[in-house]
């Protein structure tokens, strides 16, 4: 049976691959800080939403942080290994901001890479993402090295085989075997057609609901950060909201 995905390879051709254009109003009243659930901080409180991300933190925090993000883009890369930590210590744990992470399809590798993040389930998903941006200079290097062979065989493939040669060959399955996940839960991630079907979905919706284009893209509080990309932009963003 041929799995069918949301998201076209000529849909994903026309997505600008990182990087994005920023808001400024006035800034708003102080936000309360929120005390967390006994025994917990707010970034220990993850959970998977009804759009495909998961989102950390305080659930009814005043300030909603949104990321559609690529694991292979360079930009979000930049953020996770400058940002993430910072927005955890500062933001999320006073409560008064929680932070949703989306998967967006950029990059072939993306899909497969995508699955694999997810696979952990939801205590382990943000700490496994940080440690793929911590790690991603090591897979584009792969990346910008991809023999002829391998992208001709990739042609004969479906969606789900493509997924997985991909991660296959940039080292993905030995990474997260390191991280608790073994070969089998692994593939069994990869093989997982409406888990594919759903990550697709997620793209899909988002060009067409949400104007997304390109990675990162930030909405706070529903409206987009046209332009914002980096950290300092973010916190910036934050600090106006009140955070």
């Amino acid at each position: 049976m041929t799995v069918r995905f949301a998201v076209s390879v000529a849909a994903l051709a026309l997505l600008s691959a990182c990087g994005g254009n920023g808001n400024s109003s006035a800034p708003a009243a102080p936000v309360a800080a929120v005390a967390p659930p006994a025994g917990q901080d707010w970034t220990q409180v993850v959970s998977k939403t009804a759009d495909g991300g998961y989102v950390m933190g305080n659930p009814n925090a005043a300030i909603k942080l949104v990321e559609y993000g690529s694991r292979t883009c360079p930009t979000c890369g930049a953020f996770g290994q400058t940002g993430m930590k910072p927005l955890e210590e500062k933001y999320v744990k006073s409560g008064k901001v929680s932070y949703e992470f989306r998967d967006f399809l950029v990059h072939a590798p993306d899909l497969g890479v995508a699955a694999l993040g997810e696979c952990v389930g939801e205590a382990p998903f943000f700490p496994l993402l940080e440690q793929m941006y911590v790690e991603q200079p090591a897979f584009l290097e792969k990346l910008e090295k991809v023999p002829a062979d391998f992208q001709q065989k990739l042609q004969s493939m479906s969606p789900a085989q493509q997924a997985t040669a991909w991660v296959e060959y940039l080292g993905y399955i030995d990474f997260v075997k390191q991280r608790g996940v073994t070969e089998q839960q692994a593939r069994a991630c990869l093989a997982d057609a409406k888990k594919l079907e759903a990550i697709g979905k997620i793209t899909e919706t988002a060009m067409q609901e949400k104007n997304v284009t390109g990675t990162p893209t930030f909405f706070l509080n529903g409206k987009q950060l046209d332009g914002s990309v980096t950290w300092p932009q973010i916190e910036a963003a934050l600090k106006n909201a009140g955070a």
